[in-house]
C-alpha cells in the first residue's frame, strides 16, 4: 500500500495464476474498501478458473473434452463459447477454440522434430467451430477426438469480471495486469489515465509505445511466448486453416471495450495477413491494433494512437 499525497490510498496485490502473474492495482481512498474489493475479486478469479481451466481433469471444460459433450454447462462457459463462435465467424476461421487437437499434436511429438504433413492433415479433420453443438443446456463435439482450448479467450474474460467486481464494490479505480491481458477503469494517483506499456517482443524490458487508458481494454499475443521444438518454429498460436504456427508476425496487440474481445482479436490478427488482419480489426468497434511483423515493421490500424495518445 502507498499513501499517496491528495489522501488517498494505492492498494496493489498480486497472485500467481492462469500461468502468470496477475496483479490489481486500485485507488481508493479506504484501505477497508480497497482490501476487501481485491480479496473478493480474486475469489471470482479462482471460482471462474475452477470452470475454464483444461489441465485440471474436474473443471466443466475438462469433462467436455473428456466426453465429448457436457450437459448443464455453466453459464459463462456457455457466454464464452458462445462469443468464440462469433468471433470465428468475423475472422474466417482465423480464430477457432477446437484447435486442441493441434496443440496436442505439437506438444506430445517431442522437440526434436516437425510432426508429418500427414500427421497434421488428419488432426485437421478434428477442427472446425462450425463443429460444435452449442444448446443452453449442452455443448458437444460432432466429431470424437474433438477438444477445446480456451486460452485465447477465457483469460480475457476473467480479467473482465475481476474489473466487475471490483467496481460492484465501489473500486472504481483501477488496473488489472494478467500477463500482458490489461483492463483499466477509471484513473491512477495523479488522476491522469493509466499507462500501459506494450512488449517489445526482440527485448525484455523494452517497450515500442505506451498508451494511456481510462476504461479499456489491451491485450497481446506473441510468437515469443512457449514454443513446441528447438527450432522454435512451432509455437502456441496456431493457423486453424494449416495446422501449424504462422511466422509473418511476432506480436500483435489490440486495444477494445474488453479484454475478452482484445485477447480473441489479437490471436486472430496475429494469424491472418496484414491486409486481412486490418480489415477485421476495423470491422469491430472501438477496436485497434499494433501488429509488429517478422522483420519488426509496425503496423497501426486505424484507431491506434501514434503516439502516448488517450484511449478513453
Amino acid at each position: 500500500m502507498i499513501r499517496l499525497d491528495n489522501g488517498r490510498l494505492k492498494v496493489f496485490q498480486t497472485r500467481l495464476a492462469m500461468g502468470t502473474y496477475v496483479t490489481i492495482t486500485v485507488v481508493s481512498e479506504s484501505r477497508h474498501r480497497a482490501e476487501e474489493a481485491i480479496g473478493r475479486a480474486f475469489e471470482e478469479m479462482t471460482r471462474l478458473i475452477d470452470i475454464f481451466n483444461r489441465y485440471d481433469s474436474s473443471t466443466p471444460l475438462s469433462v467436455l473434452n473428456q466426453q465429448g459433450y457436457l450437459t448443464g454447462p455453466p453459464a459463462e462457459l456457455t457466454d464464452v463459447v458462445t462469443r468464440a463462435i462469433e468471433i470465428c465467424k468475423l475472422s474466417h476461421g482465423a480464430f477457432d477454440i477446437t484447435v486442441k487437437p493441434i496443440v496436442d499434436l505439437f506438444k506430445n511429438h517431442g522437440d526434436d522434430r516437425r510432426p508429418a504433413p500427414d500427421d497434421i492433415d488428419e488432426t485437421l479433420t478434428l477442427v472446425g467451430s462450425d463443429k460444435i453443438e452449442l444448446a443452453v443446456d449442452r455443448i458437444g463435439f460432432q466429431r470424437a477426438g474433438m477438444g477445446m482450448t480456451l486460452d485465447g479467450i477465457a483469460k480475457g474474460y476473467i480479467v473482465d469480471r475481476i474489473s466487475d467486481v471490483l467496481v460492484s464494490h465501489g473500486v472504481d479505480n483501477h488496473l488489472i495486469n494478467a500477463g500482458g491481458d490489461i483492463r483499466a477503469r477509471g484513473a491512477r494517483q495523479d488522476k491522469r489515465p493509466w499507462a500501459v506499456a506494450i512488449q517489445d517482443p526482440q527485448k525484455k524490458g523494452n517497450y515500442p509505445q505506451v498508451v494511456r487508458l481510462t476504461d479499456g481494454a489491451v491485450a497481446t499475443s506473441g510468437s515469443y511466448e512457449v514454443y513446441y521444438d528447438q527450432q522454435r518454429i512451432l509455437h502456441h498460436i496456431i493457423d486453424p486453416q494449416i495446422g501449424t504456427s504462422p511466422n509473418h508476425n511476432v506480436s500483435v496487440s489490440v486495444m477494445s471495450e474488453s479484454v475478452m474481445q482484445a485477447d480473441a482479436l489479437s490471436t486472430a490478427v496475429f494469424v491472418l495477413r496484414q491486409t486481412a488482419g486490418k480489415r477485421l480489426i476495423e470491422s469491430m468497434p472501438n477496436s485497434s491494433s499494433l501488429v509488429i511483423d517478422s522483420n519488426l515493421t509496425q503496423y497501426r490500424s486505424d484507431g491506434w494512437p501514434s503516439t502516448h495518445d488517450e484511449m478513453s
